[in-house]
This record gives C-alpha cells, sequence and structure tokens, in this order.
C-alpha cells in the first residue's frame, strides 16, 4: 500500500482467533496488528462465546477492545451475506466465514481465516482471503517477528489443535516457497 491511503481492514473468522487465545498468544497477536483496522462479526463472537466453557481463554476475544464488530444489518449488508451463505454453505460454521467474507467485501477489507475450502471460494469470487501464516509472514517482512519468533508462534498454535501448513522450524523455508525475496 501507499503512504497515502489507509491499509485494508482485517475481518477475522473464529479460527485465528480462538486458537492465538488458547495458546495465551492473544496479547502477541494484538502487538502484531497494532496500526491495523481489525473486525469481525456477531455470527464469529457467537461462536467465540459458545467455546467460553471449554477454553476460557476465548474471552480475550470477546474482551478485545482492538477488535472491532462489523455491522450485517442493513438491506445491502444482508444481501451480500446471504449471497456468500449460497456460496460457502449454510451449517454453523460457514455461517462464520460467509458473515466474514461479507463483511470483508463490503469493507474492501482482507478476510482472515485458516479453512482451505472458504479460502478457496473467497479466492474464486475474487475476494481477498489470507490465513495465520500469511500474517505471520507480514509480520516478519515488517520487522516485527524473526523466523524463530514466528516459528514459536506456530508451535504454539500447532498445540491447541491448530492445523496449519507448516511447523515453526519450517515457517522460514515455507514462506520463502512463496516469496524468494
Amino acid at each position: 500500500m501507499n503512504g497515502d491511503e489507509p491499509d485494508p481492514p482485517l475481518v477475522f473468522d473464529a479460527t485465528c482467533l480462538s486458537h492465538f487465545c488458547r495458546a495465551e498468544r492473544f496479547d502477541v497477536l494484538r502487538d502484531l496488528l497494532l496500526g491495523s483496522t481489525c473486525l469481525t462479526t456477531h455470527v464469529v463472537r457467537e461462536e467465540i462465546r459458545q467455546g467460553l466453557t471449554k477454553h476460557p481463554a476465548l474471552r480475550s476475544a470477546l474482551d478485545a477492545d482492538w477488535l472491532g464488530v462489523a455491522r450485517l444489518d442493513s438491506f445491502e449488508e444482508l444481501q451480500c451475506f446471504a449471497t456468500w451463505v449460497k456460496r460457502i454453505g449454510s451449517s454453523d460454521r460457514d455461517r462464520g466465514e460467509a458473515s466474514v467474507f461479507s463483511a470483508a467485501e463490503l469493507s474492501g477489507g482482507i478476510a482472515i481465516t485458516d479453512d482451505r475450502e472458504a479460502v478457496q471460494v473467497g479466492r474464486a469470487y475474487g475476494l481477498r482471503v489470507h490465513g495465520t501464516i500469511w500474517l505471520l509472514a507480514n509480520a516478519r517482512r515488517d520487522g516485527k517477528l524473526t523466523d524463530v519468533s514466528a516459528g514459536n508462534l506456530i508451535d504454539a498454535l500447532r498445540a491447541t489443535s491448530m492445523r496449519l501448513p507448516c511447523s515453526g522450524s519450517t515457517f522460514g523455508a515455507y514462506i520463502r516457497s512463496f516469496d524468494p525475496r
């Protein structure tokens, strides 16, 4: 992005948020995203709320003052949501992704999800969609993380059963395979 245009908002699905909470690294996620507009949706917040009994650490995501809530209540917003529900599906989990994709489309933002199928659908319709590894690679590029610190985060996330395409020790090689800089 150029210096005159603000970065697009990042709109988060439950996966990234909840695994950072469960790994007790939600504060690190916040620090990595300082200066970025970060949003989620009411649908995602409800998914997170439903997990509180099993994972009390999820409360951090619900209490985060840096994580705004995108509106999806005007006629246009609801139409967009309905379109994404048709594209992705209508199961409980799919509705969260559909809400995130709607909010990202309406705000000109970037959807953040680690669901591979949802990523493929979003990209097929021209939406900018990325996941946790992309966030960490950007933080590394911006000098906020080293390969080792990113690797430690990845290992902490994987310890919460988060499925990621690389381990902490292979992070550097993995991202360089996409961006040889």
